[in-house]
């Protein structure tokens, strides 16, 4: 049998330590903070070929036409896997999820809490798609379940789609498109616009953000962003301090961000009154990010020139002609009416190309934590891989255990590279006789390099 061994998020560096201060040794229980190197043949072990233990053929469900790519993928180990077009309702999942080991969704699909609860073989849930929050990430933590994602593999198609938006906002190509389906010819000017000089801001810098920056500046847009947090900025793009200041100098705002309790409704009718006159407004983020029925007042009004939305509160669950409608979303219609309004069904990361990286991404993070326990990339769960060692180490491993086990280890964490290993434990309630005494025996040990006690 193999345990997991931990790899901790921040310690880079081989020769890392952490200590807890404090004011004495005694008194007040203090935390000793041990770093041991040692000697290890960790380059002529082989890793173990794994399996789950006391489980029988590994079941997989995956929904929302995830790719082929990915079925291929699962079934090359062995998996058996149940392929369906089409997202599952709440009522679906809970009549039939009980039998499998494994679902793959991408955002229609909705994993409950309820859901989790008729879920007793559920080991993981992979995300085919940027975002999580279709997923109760906290009932799935509680239920020992790892959610993965793919962060990074369609932020190019997004980035692109984007472009495409504004310049088609910007020359009111839809609506000229559709007269043109119509049979009417109306060959106009006015309202119409080349970006070169304009501004774009970009609300959210992450990896959707930090692409159509580079992009943007090479259509000669000047790039203002807006973030949480402090970033670097790609070419000669600017980060603003508030929200407000970004959107009161930009010609196009697109929206880039996860769905959070605070970015629910965060362009609403405060924030769309502060934009400039004859702006524009593009979300490609998250569906409840805007306030449609504010939006649609701006649009009226003309405050705003138009906008592209791809995502909404309330999506059909299937490709179907008419499901886009009032009964869905109450203001449908009134959206679908306006002018230089392009809407599109959510298909941002929708290219081949995307579907493919995210397929690859994704069926690799669930298959390696099928396979080997390993949970990098997991969004709501300890990051941990698993790392072949050697007998050397083992038995080293096993040496330190003895000696710690009298005492209360808060943490440990060991790794190695080449024919180094490298621990790190957190011990409390120890005296000064104590940490003599533990760091003699660990001295003595036979691999033992170096050791280091931090009080």
């Amino acid at each position: 049998m193999s345990n997991a061994i931990p790899i901790v998020r921040g310690y880079s560096h081989p020769y890392a330590t952490s200590a807890s201060p404090v004011t004495s040794p005694v008194t007040h229980s203090p935390i000793l903070s041990s770093s041991i190197i040692l000697k290890s043949n960790i380059g002529a072990a082989r890793p173990k070929v794994l399996r789950p233990f006391a489980v029988g053929e590994l079941r997989l469900l995956l929904l929302e036409n995830i790719s082929e790519e990915a079925v291929q993928t699962f079934k090359s180990h062995g998996f058996q896997v149940d392929h369906f077009k089409k997202a599952w309702s709440e009522d679906e999942l809970v009549e039939k999820i009980s039998v499998y080991h494994a679902i793959g969704i991408r955002s229609k699909t909705k994993i409950t809490e309820r859901v989790l609860q008729h879920a007793p073989k559920l080991l993981t849930i992979g995300c085919f798609c940027i975002g999580t929050n279709q997923v109760d990430l906290v009932a799935a933590a509680r239920a020992g379940i790892p959610v993965f994602n793919s962060p990074f593999s369609n932020s190019r198609s997004v980035a692109e789609l984007v472009v495409a938006e504004i310049i088609a906002l910007a020359r009111q190509l839809v609506d000229r498109a559709g007269e043109m389906r119509q049979g009417n010819w109306n060959k106009v000017s006015k309202g119409c616009w080349e970006i070169r000089g304009k501004t774009l801001g970009i609300v959210g810098y992450g990896h959707i953000g930090t692409q159509l920056s580079v992009l943007a500046e090479a259509f000669g847009l000047r790039v203002l962003y807006y973030d949480v947090v402090n970033i670097m900025p790609l070419g000669s793009a600017q980060q603003v301090n508030t929200l407000q200041t970004l959107l009161s100098q930009s010609d196009f705002v697109t929206l880039h961000v996860p769905e959070l309790p605070e970015t629910v409704n965060m362009i609403s009718t405060t924030e769309l009154a502060q934009m400039k006159r004859g702006a524009y407004l593009l979300n490609n983020a998250r569906g409840r990010v805007v306030d449609i029925p504010a939006l649609i007042a701006a649009l009226k009004s003309g405050h705003l020139s138009g906008c592209a939305i791809d995502v909404f509160p309330s999506e059909p669950g299937a490709n179907s002609e008419g499901a886009f409608n009032d009964q869905l979303n109450s203001w449908s219609s009134a959206l679908r009416s306006l002018p230089n309004v392009i809407l599109t069904p959510h298909i941002g990361g929708s290219t081949e190309e995307a579907q493919r990286m995210i397929g690859q991404e994704v069926s690799t993070s669930l298959t390696r934590y099928l396979l080997f326990g390993s949970t990098p990339g997991a969004v709501n769960f300890p990051e941990v891989d698993l790392r072949a060692i050697s007998d050397d180490q083992t038995s080293f491993i096993r040496q330190v255990n003895e000696i710690l086990s009298d005492h209360n280890v808060e943490k440990q964490f060991s790794d190695s590279k080449g024919d180094l290993a490298y621990l790190l434990a957190d011990i409390s309630d120890v005296s000064e006789a104590d940490i003599r005494d533990l760091h003699d025996r660990l001295h003595k040990t036979r691999a033992n390099i170096v050791t280091r006690l931090l009080t």
